[in-house]
Parts: structure tokens; C-alpha cells; sequence
């Protein structure tokens, strides 16, 4: 069967290659995956800016169906539809380094690949009457805006939400919100884009190319600050997350988009504006299943920019890199 290995790090270092086939250990599925879809964190692990295992297998996003069932695994069959978690050892409750330090095409072989045996604890059902290529989409970016809308932020019908971009994290929090009953109110760079948002339920779009203090522009617009903040820039964002913020406002900072590993906070207007900051990292699969009931009742679906295969890997992290995209890039197979 086929993989491909990220060897040294480099777009142009991304490997086909053949592994031999496996059956499933106690406890282990065998899942034949057929899509993934990129994320950011994937695109760092393929360039080599985080440091993986020679020949490790990248991609945290899978969606396929099991083939095979090992002894003593009782939950699946073969013929159901599953996808991956992120932490495969983070199934339920607060997050602990134990619980976290497995990590999907990280610390653990990912999901580019024909099949693989994982553990029947580290997958979920997909929802019903998605695609793989849907499915896909939901592990990493979705289940992110999950956490920081829901799980933490509470939201609720009549709250006010800012999303920053247009990328998959961002488009996700859009439709969540809006599936929760709140008013959003977005960041892009394109004046195309701007009015895509618009159609799909944003209320007030702001460009953030041309409005260099657009925290206090959406502030105003928002009539005096939003309820909360899905920071995607970290560094790059977050002093003007904290200037869009209401008072007694959250900001969950979920990215570090457009070079924002470092930056500069406003720590006064912070105070006195009583915000709640807090960062996260994905979920557990308590959470995902939770949101995959959600989405059974809301119907939603994501947004797909665009559509590559497998072999096509290097290609579609270049043209991530272009920042084109509206929602997510994915790879069917």
C-alpha cells in the first residue's frame, strides 16, 4: 500500500512509497483512508518547521472506512465510516501532557496514506450523508472552532462572534456561530471575498490590507465590541483581537497565521477591558463526537475550496501557500 513520508522537510522531499500491508492488533482497526484535507500544522510539518521522524507519514485529517476489526473490538465493524481524532490518546476530559503528546502526522504517522491500523479508540463515526472528502475537514479545523465557540466560549443564541480570514478554522467558527443563533462579523483581505462572506450570513466585513486598526473598526461596527474573538494570527492579530473585544469578551487564539509565533499584547486594555484569553489546541473525541451530533441536526456542510489527489500533496500545499483559498483544500483518493 501507499504512503507518503515527509523525509528532511521541503514541499519537493514529499515521497511516494510502497510499505507492506498489516492486519490489526488487538484492539486496532484497519481503515482504508480515502481523503484528508491541510491544515496549517500540516503545511509546517511538510516544509520541515516542525521536526518529525525520518519517514514519518504527515496529514492529522482522515476519513475512510474499516476493512478490518481486531480481536476484542466490538464498537466497529467492517463497512462503518470513520474519522480521525488529532490526539488519538486524548478521548475525554481536560487535556494532560500525556493525553496531548501523541500527536496525528506529528509524533504518530498520519493519514496520507492507503491504510493503516489504529487504535478503535482513536476515531469517530463521520456525520451522516458526508462525503470522505467532507469528513475529512472536521478533525483538526472544525473541532478547533468547536472548542473555542462551545466547549469554552459557551456561545449562545444573540451573542456576536469575529472570525479573522477566510481559511478552514475561520469558516468553520462562521458556520457554527451562526448555527448557534450569533451575529458574525469577519476579516479578509480581498474585496471578492468580503462579499462571499456576506453571502453566506457575516453581517460586517472589514479589510484588513486597507484598515490597518480594524480591531477598532469592528468594534464600532459591532456597537461596542464582540463577544468573542477566533484569533487565527497570534502575534500578527491579537492586539487588534483585544481592541474588536467587548467588554467582558473572550478571544480564543486558535492559529499563528501570517507570521505571528511572537507579538505584541496590549496588557491595559486587557485588564480593564476584563477579557478572557484563552489558547487552544483542537479537542478531544468526547468533543468531536458531540460535534458530530450537531452537525447530524444542522445539516451543515463544510466549505471546499478545492479538491487534489493523492499524489498531489505538494501541489496543494503550494497552492495553500497562495492564500486563494475559501474554506478548505483537500485530498480525495
Amino acid at each position: 500500500m501507499r504512503v507518503i513520508e515527509v523525509n528532511g522537510g521541503g514541499l519537493d522531499n514529499l515521497k511516494i512509497v510502497e510499505r507492506p500491508n498489516s492486519n490489526p492488533a488487538t484492539g486496532e482497526i484497519l481503515v482504508k483512508w480515502h481523503a484528508t484535507s491541510l491544515n496549517f500544522h500540516d503545511y509546517l510539518v511538510a516544509i520541515g518547521a516542525i521536526p518529525v521522524a525520518e519517514n514519518r507519514v504527515p496529514m492529522s485529517d482522515g476519513a475512510g472506512e474499516v476493512i478490518g476489526v481486531g480481536a476484542g473490538v466490538t464498537k466497529w465493524k467492517v463497512g462503518d465510516k470513520v474519522m480521525s481524532l488529532f490526539f488519538p490518546n486524548w478521548i475525554e476530559g481536560t487535556p494532560t501532557l500525556a493525553k496531548t503528546m501523541k500527536i496525528s502526522g506529528e509524533s504518530t504517522d498520519g493519514y496520507i496514506a492507503e491504510q493503516s491500523c489504529i487504535s478503535a479508540e482513536a476515531v469517530t463515526a463521520m456525520p451522516n450523508d458526508y462525503t470522505y472528502g467532507e469528513a475529512a475537514t472536521l478533525p483538526c479545523a472544525a473541532l478547533t472552532a468547536w472548542r473555542g465557540l462551545v466547549t469554552e466560549g459557551k456561545i449562545k443564541a444573540g451573542d456576536s462572534v469575529l472570525i479573522e480570514g477566510t481559511g478552514g478554522m475561520s469558516i468553520f467558527g462562521l458556520q457554527i456561530a451562526l448555527a448557534a443563533g450569533a451575529t458574525v462579523y469577519a476579516t479578509t483581505s480581498s474585496e471578492e471575498k468580503a462579499a462571499r462572506l456576506k453571502t453566506i450570513g457575516v453581517v460586517g466585513v472589514v479589510n484588513y490590507k486597507t484598515d490597518s486598526r480594524w480591531g477598532k473598526t469592528i468594534f464600532k461596527m459591532s456597537g461596542g465590541g464582540v463577544d468573542h474573538v477566533l484569533d487565527v494570527g497570534g502575534g500578527s492579530t491579537m492586539k487588534q483581537s483585544i481592541e474588536a473585544a467587548k467588554i467582558g469578551g473572550s478571544i480564543i487564539s486558535i492559529g499563528i497565521l501570517g507570521n505571528g509565533r511572537k507579538g505584541e499584547i496590549t496588557f491595559p486594555k486587557l485588564f480593564f477591558k476584563h477579557l478572557r484569553l484563552i489558547g487552544v489546541a483542537v479537542d478531544c473525541r468526547e468533543s468531536q463526537e458531540a460535534m458530530v451530533r450537531a452537525i447530524n441536526v444542522s445539516g451543515f456542510k463544510p466549505l471546499i475550496d478545492k479538491s487534489f489527489g493523492f499524489e498531489e500533496l505538494g501541489a496543494a500545499f503550494r497552492y495553500q501557500e497562495t492564500g486563494q483559498h475559501f474554506g478548505k483544500v483537500v485530498l480525495e483518493w
